[in-house]
């Protein structure tokens, strides 16, 4: 299969919440055609991007591939803002879900589309805000963190929504590094649970080399694409308490805890998807 049948056959899947029995085409070898697929079936499914989501490679793929990242698109449909009452999202019978507890940064300004490279100090000059978020993973794939990077970064990130609550940080032109330092933010803390079970426990700084390296890499992968940041895009930084796995029927809470103010507690419930659900149509 070519890139395009690959990029539409997910895409149709999606749209359809129909599960896939395993990948449609050969595997990429390589991020480059992953990418490629995930650009064709950005156009295919034609809905503005509002953010991106950052993936870690497991660190025996990462000499591998050359990086220790990936990116996947966060479309303006499966955006929420959370307003207190629990939010319920589709996920696909047969396919994959998880929730993920993430630390979300969003872009002050338009970034230089000629600019491919950022420092840490660079990345933070990009954003004016952190706020507190959950990511819903989601694929008509079953497998597809099991079959390696190649595959995530192919379907879209292995991203199926934001789920945005209140901003726990604001940043402006006086702002340096030492504001995200690990010692100036270990009071952030997050904690995952799924039908009243913890499952996971993190901060800000869990993800290997912290948010700030991973906006730097971000900012500069995107613009090699041809797709640099915008103002007020969404980043999602990373899963600061793990990616974990739910099902239809399911409940996950997280708490976000920040020294001096009161915990921000964001609830989801998920249903079987259906080709009508909301965040699935065109």
């Amino acid at each position: 299969m070519t890139f395009d049948d690959i990029a539409n056959r997910f895409v149709t899947a999606r749209r359809s919440a129909t599960a896939l029995e395993g990948y449609p085409g050969d595997i990429p070898s390589k991020l480059e055609d992953s990418y490629a697929i995930q650009e064709r079936a950005i156009k295919l499914w034609d809905r503005p991007v509002i953010g991106w989501k950052i993936g870690r490679l497991a660190p025996e793929k990462q000499a591998e591939h050359g990086t220790e990242r990936l990116a996947g698109p966060i479309f303006a449909p499966t955006f929420k803002d959370y307003d207190g009452a629990a939010v319920t999202l589709p996920v696909f019978t047969g396919g994959f879900a998880a929730v993920e507890a993430e630390y979300v940064f969003r872009i002050a300004h338009d970034t230089d589309p000629a600019k491919t490279e950022y420092s840490e100090e660079e990345a933070l000059r990009l954003i004016d805000g952190l706020f507190a978020g959950i990511e819903m993973a989601g694929s008509p794939l079953a497998t597809i963190n099991k079959l390696g990077p190649t595959v995530v970064a192919s379907d879209f990130g292995n991203n199926f929504g934001l789920i945005l609550s209140e901003r726990l940080a604001e940043f402006d032109s006086d702002s340096t590094v030492a504001t995200l330092s690990p010692d100036a933010v270990k009071a952030y803390k997050a904690r995952t649970e799924i039908d009243g079970q913890v499952v996971g426990e993190g901060g800000l700084f869990t993800m290997p080399g912290g948010p700030l390296k991973a906006i730097a890499w971000l900012a500069g992968h995107l613009a090699g694409r041809g797709r640099p940041l915008t103002k007020g895009q969404l980043i999602s930084s990373g899963a600061t308490t793990g990616i974990h796995d739910i099902a239809a029927g399911q409940t996950s809470r997280v708490i976000f805890s920040t020294e001096g103010r009161a915990d921000i507690v964001l609830e989801l419930k998920t249903e079987a998807a259906s080709q009508n659900s909301r965040e699935l149509s065109q």
